[in-house]
């Protein structure tokens, strides 16, 4: 294994790239996001993610983290997951992280501790969530106003006549070029823009007001219908 840990100030991002190692990212403190494809996972410090080699990601921090990374080669991979895979990082774990990524490790000890760490690794059963975006100029604007404010409150017409189009035209190009409605498009947007408030600890009654419903339990109803489980429960599972 190869390890590294930095921290990376409010709002920094990595450009995607890939790795020809598999990758475990994890935030020893913050909270991580990992964008790969249409899917965002959020990451605290009670998870990580397996990145399998050659994942074209992208990683950020919404509001600073202590990021640690371990690279391992898959030649000598005993782990197989086939896709990108959430780990749940218990105490134990915790301390191995911190015990790896330390600079005064020596070998012998840092061998030992690896393999007890491969041992640990337990997959979490979550979904991703995110909104792919849209090519089209017109779709494409509409799409960064939303990144930029998920409450925005504009209804569909609304936003069409801000880019000179009309409702018809604009939830065509949603369609056409995401793969699903516009309603469903904004509905993965403000979910997954909810997920790093989640992480970090925010009331749902905050959250839900943030990310553009009008009401708690609408949030909460939205979440368990995507994902399958309750806001609460997705970082506990």
């Amino acid at each position: 294994m190869v390890f590294g840990a930095g921290s990376l100030p409010a709002g920094h991002w990595f450009d995607a790239h890939e790795h020809p190692q598999h990758q475990i990212a994890w935030a020893a403190r913050g909270v991580l996001t990992v964008e790969i494809g249409h899917g965002h996972w959020v990451l605290p410090p009670t998870r990580a993610l397996w990145i399998p080699a050659g994942t074209r990601h992208r990683t950020g921090t919404l509001d600073g983290a202590l990021m640690h990374g371990i690279y391992l080669a898959p030649a000598r991979s005993p782990v197989t997951y086939a896709g990108p895979t959430m780990l749940r990082v218990e105490r134990l774990l915790h301390e191995l992280f911190l015990h790896l990524t330390a600079a005064a490790t020596a070998p012998a000890p840092r061998e030992r501790a690896e393999a007890v760490l491969l041992d640990l690794l337990d997959p979490v059963d979550v979904v991703p969530l995110g909104a792919p975006t849209p090519r089209d100029p017109r779709t494409r604007q509409v799409a960064e106003w939303l990144r930029a404010d998920p409450a925005d409150r504009r209804t569909l017409a609304e936003l069409a006549a801000a880019v000179a189009a009309s409702p018809r035209t604009l939830a065509r190009g949603f369609r056409a070029e995401t793969g699903i409605t516009f309603g469903q498009w904004r509905t993965q947007l403000r979910l997954a823009a909810s997920l790093p408030l989640l992480a970090a600890g925010l009331p749902v009654a905050r959250i839900a007001g943030r990310v553009g419903y009008a009401t708690p339990s609408a949030y909460v109803a939205a979440f368990h219908r995507e994902v399958g489980v309750s806001p609460a429960r997705y970082f506990t599972r």
